[in-house]
């Protein structure tokens, strides 16, 4: 059975006619030479060579990507039309992943990790197992996105798999991927560090002041001048790789007794290592969720796909590489902060981790240091999300989604998706200013993470639907089907860990501690609420249906609009 059988789609606006030459093998080929579509008698298209894929200096993956499996309303090659074009070589892609993994958590999650499990060796498995499970879902998205090499991430890969109902799988993801996809978190961080470098004592709205200012810094270098926005989340994520080579280069200094006057015993906390581990199953799942958030973003690339030169090959060399980088800096810092403390002094200092190695090591004054480490590495990350949040907030305005399409996929002045990043900073804007500190900001931040695991969890279902519908479709990228499985154990884990009861029926906020997944879930519902009035309620009750057709904005972008036709 031909494989276009499979998806019953033909992503063509136009079926190839019979006056196109049929060679020798039975297959229709374009006369444009080897970019063009290839298609079987029936007009199915069944393989494309990589025009959409070239890099602009000649580089091209000559990988076959097959048509008939694309996704969503525009092709391959009219997906990756417009904007700056492929501009993002090997380098500035495997530091877009790196500056969204390191994050502000490697310097505050080993303390709750390792005061909730009970002991370092206990701790340290957990981040070996959080990295573990961080490639197996690094992975799966290899396997979609080499099928699938254009912006978007989980958008493409829903709108690949979960076809019907039309639309829905897409509006689902773009109410989560819109409503929070904010940065308002790593905003709020770098101004409490900064004014706390400062030695000041700034009040909340001074704060507010610095966290906007970030912002708008952010959105406004990556809209006017992209390419220097680029440059600077690649210095600023060599600069938070050699931060933490630093606190890992001084740790072996600690352990090789080069302050023995501050910290006699240093290998205290690695003899009996698992002595005094906890036995809740409860805190090592809590403990385990906080491992995997400090790995979020080993995706980010997957977003930004139609910009990073030959495609399929970068993004197989920078994912494994960037997360591996962060993986192996992750657990040698561990290492580094345990060597100038035990478990036990950690609890008791009422300060993290890395406040204590720094103090222990460096005096008082290292706490002013530690503050411009993580400021920088909150600003590192605020760049990262929001270059690559602004594609997908562009992407979905190119599938004609959101209202007023054409002007949400806009690229003025300067070829970056200028209204995607707009988009991206209303909702940034809107929770510094409004959202308290504390329990409410909190709460906030934790129900924006809740729709993600949903939304991982049908990639990789998704994964499984697509190998049984499609097993002959060329995937430049295979993984291995219990890697996919572990990962989707481990998903399943995040989405009922949020449930289980902590110690003492409380959360990190004074909230129900249950509360946040339930309005998790409440926010991706509105999106099938969406989808069922837009598509469905809206044309019944107005007696018309929806037509579309494909606009081509000045700087090539290709948008899908849709406008009413009345019913006979």
């Amino acid at each position: 059975m031909p494989w276009s059988r499979f998806t019953g789609r033909f992503l063509p606006s136009e079926p190839p006619t019979s006056s196109l030459p049929v060679g020798p093998d039975g297959v229709i080929s374009n006369d444009g030479g080897p970019d063009s579509p290839q298609y079987a008698k029936d007009g199915t298209v069944l393989a494309t060579a990589s025009r959409g894929l070239d890099s602009g200096d000649g580089n091209v993956d000559r990988q076959p990507i097959l048509e008939s499996v694309d996704a969503g309303e525009l092709t391959l090659d009219e997906s990756a039309l417009g904007g700056m074009g492929r501009h993002l070589g090997l380098v500035s892609t495997t530091f877009l992943i790196i500056g969204r993994i390191l994050g502000t958590g490697i310097y505050s999650a080993p303390s709750s990790i390792t005061a909730g499990v009970g002991s370092v060796g206990a701790a340290l498995l957990l981040w070996v197992l959080g990295l573990a499970l961080s490639f197996c879902g690094l992975f799966v998205w290899l396997e979609f996105g080499c099928m699938f090499p254009r912006s978007g991430g989980e958008k493409v890969y829903l709108e690949a798999v979960y076809r019907r109902p039309r639309f829905l799988a897409t509006i689902v993801f773009a109410v989560q991927a819109i409503a929070l996809g904010f940065t308002a978190s790593g905003c709020i961080v770098f101004a409490t560090n900064i004014v706390a470098a400062a030695d000041r004592n700034p009040s909340e709205w001074e704060k507010r002041a610095i966290a906007i200012g970030v912002i708008v810094f952010v959105t406004l270098v990556h809209t006017f001048v992209p390419r220097a926005g680029v440059l600077l989340m690649n210095v600023v994520g060599s600069i938070k790789v050699v931060i933490l080579l630093f606190i890992i280069v001084t740790g072996w200094a600690v352990l090789g007794g080069a302050v023995r006057h501050a910290i006699p015993d240093p290998h205290a906390s690695f003899r009996d290592a698992f002595a005094h581990s906890a036995t809740s199953s409860n805190l090592y799942a809590t403990a385990l969720f906080k491992v995997l958030n400090s790995y979020a973003g080993w995706s980010n690339a997957a977003y930004v796909l139609n910009e990073v030169k030959r495609p399929v090959r970068t993004l197989k060399i920078a994912g494994p590489l960037g997360l591996g980088i962060c993986g192996v800096l992750y657990l040698l810092a561990n290492v580094a902060y345990f060597a100038a403390a035990t478990p036990q002094e950690i609890a008791a200092s009422g300060v993290t981790v890395a406040s204590y190695f720094m103090l222990k090591v460096f005096g008082a004054t290292a706490s002013r240091v530690l503050s411009v480490f993580v400021a920088l590495s909150a600003l590192g990350n605020v760049l990262s999300i929001t270059f690559a949040q602004a594609r997908v907030n562009q992407e979905l305005a190119k599938e004609g989604v959101v209202p007023f399409q054409r002007f949400w996929a806009g690229t003025w002045p300067a070829g970056a998706p200028s209204a995607g990043l707009l988009l991206h900073f209303i909702p940034s804007f809107v929770v510094i200013v409004a959202i308290p500190f504390g329990d409410a900001f909190n709460f906030i931040v934790d129900v924006e993470g809740y729709p993600s695991s949903v939304i991982n969890a049908f990639v990789v279902v998704g994964l499984f639907i697509l190998r049984w519908r499609a097993p002959q479709a060329p995937r430049p990228f295979r993984v291995f089907l219990p890697i996919a499985f572990l990962f989707l154990v481990g998903q399943c884990f995040l989405l009922v860990a949020p449930f289980l009861r902590p110690p003492g029926g409380k959360g990190d906020t004074s909230l129900p501690y249950w509360l946040y997944p339930i309005i998790g879930i409440v926010v991706l519902l509105a999106g099938v609420v969406y989808w069922a009035v837009w598509r469905q309620l809206w044309p019944r009750l107005g007696s018309f249906s929806w037509a579309q057709r494909k606009e081509t904005l000045a700087d090539g972008t290709v948008v899908t609009t849709f406008y009413k036709e009345k019913r006979a």
